[in-house]
């Protein structure tokens, strides 16, 4: 018997469960998502507070998000490396780097981008 693909509104719920299965497994076993999933809250808020202009807004709660959405993809990135194999090889270096390196852009982008609109 072939798997059947849910289909229309069950589908969507599946979807959804999936994903909130997902940041909470990030939320309850990975630090760096945890940390990130903080500071990034604080952030969301103190940006309500500020006077700055409704595009102002959005892109300094825009980069908040993007950071944890480049978390997240690094995360799993490190997380198919691993299940892979454990072994050390150049090529499971390599992603696990350029993952980091994605990271590592996008808070340098959002702290840029913080410190634009603030000052």
């Amino acid at each position: 018997m072939a798997f059947e693909k849910k289909k229309g509104i069950k589908r969507l719920i599946s979807s959804i469960n999936n994903s909130l299965a997902g940041l909470a497994d990030a939320l309850l076993t990975e630090d760096a998502f945890r940390q990130l999933f903080i500071i990034n809250s604080v952030l969301v808020i103190i940006a309500f507070f500020l006077d700055v202009t409704k595009i102002e807004r959005l892109f300094l709660i825009s980069s908040c998000f993007l950071l944890l959405v480049v978390e997240l993809l690094n995360t799993a990135i490190e997380t198919v490396v691993d299940r892979v194999s454990l072994d050390l090889h150049p090529l499971s270096k390599r992603a696990k780097d350029l993952g980091g390196a994605a990271q590592l852009v996008t808070v340098v982008m959002t702290i840029i981008i913080w410190l634009i609109i603030i000052f």
